[in-house]
């Protein structure tokens, strides 16, 4: 089974005993921050395809989820 670079980002954030909740959730929504930017990079390009950009933003919001923050989508593309 391959596993993606998000993947284990997600995993070393899960794992770390050091971290509280709250810093655990800073350090996703900072990731979620940038996997957004570049899912919006890469909807602007005609040349690019979906490189898992989708699913980097689906593991984030599940990863905040399971520690317990919800995820509120903002923006125009959310009505």
């Amino acid at each position: 089974m391959t596993v993606s670079t998000m993947e284990l980002k997600l995993n070393a954030i899960r794992s770390d005993t050091g971290l509280s909740r709250k810093e655990k959730i800073v350090k996703l929504e900072r990731l979620r921050t940038e996997a957004r930017a570049l899912q919006r990079a890469a909807t602007e390009s005609a040349m690019v395809e979906d490189d898992g950009w989708y699913e980097d933003v689906h593991l984030i919001d599940t990863e905040l989820e399971n520690v317990g923050r919800s995820v509120d989508e903002k923006g125009a593309a959310t009505l």
